[in-house]
């Protein structure tokens, strides 16, 4: 695939960034140092742990705002539906933002440009460039633009509970069942971007198992898929 400019993206966000280094940073993998001859360049990191931050307030406040009677739980439960990677990864595949990304031939090569956590993390990393360089109201106009709809789409079909807490009322609607149990059974790469495996047990049978980029994400997949095994 061949790698778009930063002015491209500028473009379909409809905002100019001041600073484009920026933007630049916010698209180039870690993977890109490896292969790249500026000693100057930074991965985007540090943008995508600000990112983070900024896009969690950002949905908590506009929640809290929004659905003045919903509970904190329920609450929880939709802003962690509308930030958790695949969410993430979707919105950064609508803004075909793998084909924008600095990546090493190798990961290049490896599928890098459509991989789930890199998008989501890219994603993030473009939240916190945007409000480096224009504040938080344009952070508020980009998450009015892309999440809104998946936001529309949690409150109409009430999809916002959590796979965990669903999985548990099912099993435990027969009162013999005890609640399920989560075991971490692999951990892999590197430390700033491990995958966990997670398997999920009613009395010690293995019903389903999952990967996430924490054990908190790996268990509700999990969760989700012994959801739909049930059914």
């Amino acid at each position: 695939m061949n790698q778009q400019q930063p002015s491209d993206l500028e473009k379909k966000l409809k905002l100019k960034f001041k600073q484009t280094r920026l933007l630049k940073q916010s698209l180039i993998h870690r993977s890109y140092l490896n292969e790249s001859r500026g000693d100057q360049l930074q991965s985007n990191e540090r943008l995508e742990f600000l990112g983070d931050a900024i896009l969690s307030f950002c949905i908590s406040e506009k929640l809290y705002r929004q659905f003045p009677n919903y509970p904190e739980g329920d609450l929880t439960n939709i802003r962690s539906n509308l930030v958790k990677t695949t969410s993430l990864a979707a919105i950064a595949s609508q803004l075909k933002l793998g084909s924008y990304l600095n990546l090493s031939h190798g990961e290049d090569d490896s599928g890098g440009r459509t991989n789930t956590s890199i998008l989501a993390d890219s994603l993030e990393a473009l939240i916190g460039a945007i409000f480096l360089d224009t504040g938080l109201e344009s952070v508020h106009r980009f998450i009015n633009t892309y999440f809104d709809p998946k936001l529309a789409e949690l409150i109409q079909s009430g999809s916002f509970k959590d796979s965990k807490s669903l999985l548990q009322e099912k099993v435990q609607a027969n009162n013999n069942n005890p609640p399920p149990t989560y075991q971490t059974l692999k951990e892999e790469g590197p430390d700033h971007q491990k995958t966990f495996t997670v398997g999920v047990f009613l009395n010690q049978k293995l019903l389903a198992t999952a990967k996430g980029k924490n054990k908190r994400e790996a268990e509700e997949a999990a969760a989700g898929k012994a959801l739909t095994k049930k059914r």
